[in-house]
């Protein structure tokens, strides 16, 4: 399958191409892969004059099994109190995490996003990214700086306290709405223009024209949305729900 992992198949027409003299790219043409991935398989495999399918099929399920037994245990789950299920917590972690990657999130940006949300305090260090999630410092901090440059966390120093903590709090998607809304919002001012220059009473004109007030209302519809939840949150701070005994 295009995008999925090299099948044995696949191997078997690369070695094939090779021996033909074609290049990467036309290799990755004709199995729908990129040149990349192609150069990476056959890098990995020998090289282009020692490639064999079934070796580098063999090898590669060989680095799968390998890898996968190197996998450290499951982290212990953060904020376990309050009676609930360490092992439904794990479970729920992984599919929010998988969610997001399906949202297009990386997958590294993904997981410490979703580290940060479970925990009740909604704050933690680098330090507790690295024990938590168990990867190297690097990937912690390149995850950091992909997800504030999104705005869905920031940093935070307590006083006297030496290490600084990454926080999200309840209006983490509220940055992302609103950049959806802007993103809308644009489009729809472009399609008005369209309808206008293209003339609406003509197929092409009336097809911008439509996409116009589509996307208007789309925006007229978020930006209800977003007052009435900003409402809700306010008048929850004001009054909070009391404890049951």
């Amino acid at each position: 399958m295009p995008g999925g992992r090299l099948t044995n198949e696949d191997r078997q027409h690369i070695a094939a191409a090779l021996a033909e003299g074609l290049g990467y790219a036309e290799i990755g043409r004709r199995l729908g892969r990129p040149a990349s991935t192609i150069m990476r398989e056959v890098t990995r495999n020998g090289g282009p004059d020692d490639y064999g399918a079934d070796q580098a099929h063999q090898a590669t399920r060989h680095r799968a099994r390998r890898h996968k037994q190197a996998q450290p245990p499951a982290p212990p789950i953060p904020d376990s109190g309050h009676g609930r299920d360490p092992q439904a917590v794990r479970d729920f972690t992984e599919s929010f995490t998988a969610l997001l990657v399906q949202q297009g999130l990386p997958r590294m940006e993904a997981r410490v996003l979703a580290c940060l949300y479970i925990t009740d305090s909604g704050a933690l260090t680098a330090a507790d990214l690295v024990q938590r999630l168990r990867v190297s410092p690097a990937s912690i901090s390149h995850a950091i700086a992909f997800l504030e440059q999104q705005g869905m966390l920031s940093r935070e120093r307590a006083p006297g306290a030496r290490r600084e903590r990454y926080v999200i709090d309840d209006q983490i998607w509220l940055g992302t709405l609103r950049a959806a809304l802007q993103m809308n919002e644009t489009l729809a001012v472009a399609s008005q223009r369209g309808a206008e220059i293209l003339g609406a009473t003509t197929p092409a004109g009336a097809r911008f024209e439509s996409s116009a007030e589509l996307l208007f209302l789309l925006s007229g519809a978020f930006r209800q949305v977003m007052e009435e939840w900003l409402r809700n949150q306010t008048a929850r701070s004001v009054h909070p729900p009391t404890a049951s005994p």
